[in-house]
């Protein structure tokens, strides 16, 4: 399969590292960039494709941009190509419309994708067919797991769980430092602790599978040090609650910029 990537940034650079590890061969149209990743093939703009035809337009783009660069290569898919967009906040309906019509597959990546262990979610038209709905979901399993859903408003609730969720936890680990270095803890040394630490609990949670409340219980021991410390961080589910409104607050945002 031949594809085109329309935007080569951060993130859409970070997806294509992974995404080079597939069969498809990969074009970028970008003309901010000066190298193309090896196992590409960079172009600098619309004329620079000779009339080349493409299975997959990924659409890699600022949201503003959509309507003013989609439009000039409306006329550059395959018969059965489809358009995948990482453009946050377009919807279905105008990234057909600028695409002259075409399949869409949206997809909404974080930013662990960069590292391979991304949490995407992925909504699609009802004119995309299963083949194309399977090969963007397996493009995306490369860069980490993915999940389909129902709806472009799932796929806003998803954008506030998942998509900005990395914002969350790194402020969560920061704050988190903070208190330890209050504890006298050097900085660097602070780091450690809770970045281990994170990282092994979540690693664990992953691995067991079970429900989280009853790991959360065996490792609280009546009267303890963790009975302590988790009735002053959620005793009055004042933790739950914020977490909530967090969530709430993100996905209104991600409704207002449909």
């Amino acid at each position: 399969m031949n594809i085109l990537l329309i935007g080569c940034g951060k993130m859409g650079g970070a997806l294509l590292t992974h995404w080079l590890s597939g069969p498809e061969s990969f074009f970028i149209v970008d003309p901010g960039l000066e190298i193309a990743p090896d196992g590409a093939t960079l172009v600098a703009g619309r004329d620079d494709l000779a009339g080349r035809k493409f299975d997959v337009v990924i659409a890699a783009v600022k949201p503003q941009q959509i309507d003013d660069i989609l439009p000039q290569y409306a006329d550059a898919y395959q018969d059965d190509g489809y358009l995948l967009s990482i453009a946050a906040g377009c919807s279905i309906e105008r990234l057909a419309k600028a695409s002259g019509g075409k399949p869409v597959v949206r997809v909404m990546p974080n930013l662990p994708a960069a590292i391979g262990r991304g949490m995407s979610g992925m909504c699609a038209s009802d004119s995309a067919n299963d083949g194309q709905k399977a090969h963007a979901s397996a493009m995306m399993e490369r860069t980490g797991s993915i999940i389909e859903v129902a709806n472009e408003d799932m796929l806003d609730r998803l954008t506030a769980v998942a998509g900005s969720g990395p914002g969350y936890v790194f402020e969560m680990a920061r704050a988190y430092v903070e208190a330890a270095i209050g504890l006298g803890f050097a900085e660097h040394e602070a780091r450690q602790l809770v970045l281990e630490t994170m990282g092994g609990t979540i690693a664990m949670a992953v691995e067991d599978g079970g429900p989280l409340e009853e790991m959360r219980n065996s490792v609280t021991s009546k009267n303890g040090t963790t009975q302590a410390g988790l009735g002053a961080l959620n005793g009055s589910e004042d933790f739950t609650r914020l977490i909530t409104a967090t969530l709430d607050a993100a996905y209104r945002r991600a409704v207002e910029l449909r």
